[in-house]
């Protein structure tokens, strides 16, 4: 019975992640991607607001668990999201502390710059989200 229910919540958070990773970027040049400083937007779109800019602390960040989305601060001004689902096994990251994104389950942590794996065993970045920040809200594009 608890191998079956591994199997159903290993299915549902990889169907999470499968989600998160096709709203979010595959990285790539910092041309236009979320890892890149977002860009105020004019108020006439914009995404469900994730949090507040003064919330984030610099050189760290917050973990949005019921959104399943972490959003940094690597440098004052400097915002970025990535989806809080961990590549190694779809467990939620936790924490933001010395500058990384740590999950819980097997150790692994991503830089909080752009969410490359800086301690296994996950070998793969957590996947980028567009974000928009205007008006000390942060939310996704």
């Amino acid at each position: 019975m608890n191998a079956r229910r591994r199997t159903v919540l290993a299915a549902g958070a990889a169907g999470a992640a499968s989600l998160a990773t096709g709203c979010g970027s595959s990285g790539g040049d910092g041309d236009g991607d979320a890892s890149s400083t977002p860009t105020a937007s004019d108020g006439a779109s914009g995404g469900a607001e994730l949090a507040r800019a003064a919330d984030v602390p610099v050189g760290g960040g917050i973990v949005l668990t019921e959104r399943k989305v972490v959003v940094t601060q690597p440098e004052e001004g400097d915002f970025r999201a990535f989806s809080a689902v961990c590549t190694h096994a779809s467990c939620l990251v936790s924490t933001v502390s010395d500058g990384t994104i740590d999950c819980p389950c097997h150790g692994s942590k991503y830089s909080i710059t752009d969410a490359a794996v800086e301690a296994g065993p996950a070998t793969r970045p957590l996947p980028a989200e567009r974000i928009t920040v205007s008006g000390g809200a942060i939310r996704l594009a």
